[in-house]
């Protein structure tokens, strides 16, 4: 587990399953993908079997040692619901999940059919845990299907990854959506996020009164100049959009997790 992250959105990653395969045109540029293949080989090394898909049992209860209560993004090198990976992997990591219930968890998916109808097993009398935030990657309109299987999700905080942006999306139905991410995309051979794309979606969210989250530009700029990432930052139209749900729970041990509470449900 990465005990801090440069995702602006989380505070840690947690990778209990690394590896995956490419399915939409969001995965072409994966920078998980990038990075784990610089290390296919090295002896020794985490990601000496570069991408591939690979169960980490070790790293199951990781969370659990971490005292203090942290957003957890779950499988930032990987996609759980992927073929490959078995139910009762998946079980044990919600379990841990679960278990471990002082963070709050994100969870993201690309395969959102195939994590709707898991979730929808176990949880079939209840709904996922509200320290529990399921999420669906949203990268152009051929795949605003999978927001509607997230609908369809039995759980109680539903989000949205709208990164990387790679067309105008069109009208969205954001109804029983709880927060939206949007991001540009970086590294070599990034596509080009067009400004409007992105206002649309931030537009839709405020008429929504859904939360609304723009992490980055990438590497175009609004002005449609290519720069290093850094230099052309987080602003749309003159302003941060740090936006987050807010959920007030109790953990099994009875404290509240201190965060402000709002009405979020299914």
């Amino acid at each position: 587990m990465a005990q801090t992250s440069d995702i602006e959105w989380t505070d840690a990653t947690w990778n209990p399953v690394t590896g995956c395969v490419k399915i939409s045109p969001g995965c072409e540029k994966c920078y998980a993908a990038i990075f784990a293949e610089r290390f296919r080989n090295v002896p020794g090394h985490p990601f000496e079997n570069g991408f591939d898909l690979q169960l980490r049992p070790e790293r199951l209860t990781q969370p659990d040692s971490w005292r203090k209560s942290k957003m957890i993004f779950v499988n930032s090198m990987s996609d759980l619901f992927q073929k490959g990976v078995p139910d009762s992997f998946i079980s044990s990591v919600f379990d841990t999940m679960e278990r471990a219930n002082w963070h709050t968890y994100q969870m993201l998916t690309k395969r959102s059919s195939l994590m709707r109808d898991w979730v929808n097993r176990r949880y079939h009398d209840r709904p996922v845990p509200p320290h529990i935030w399921l999420g669906v990657s949203v990268e152009d309109r051929q795949r605003v299907s999978r927001i509607q299987h997230l609908r369809q999700t039995n759980a109680s905080v539903r989000f949205l990854s709208v990164e990387p942006l790679l067309g105008d999306i069109g009208p969205l139905d954001l109804t029983g959506i709880h927060w939206v991410i949007v991001g540009g995309e970086s590294g070599p051979g990034a596509r080009i996020m067009h400004p409007e794309w992105a206002l649309n979606v931030r537009n839709t969210c405020v008429k929504a009164g859904v939360p609304f989250f723009f992490k980055q530009w990438g590497a175009w700029g609004q002005d449609g100049l290519r720069r290093p990432k850094s230099a052309n930052g987080r602003m749309l139209e003159g302003r941060t959009w740090d936006q987050m749900p807010e959920v007030e729970r109790v953990t099994s041990n009875g404290r509240n997790n201190g965060r402000r509470a709002v009405q979020v449900g299914p």
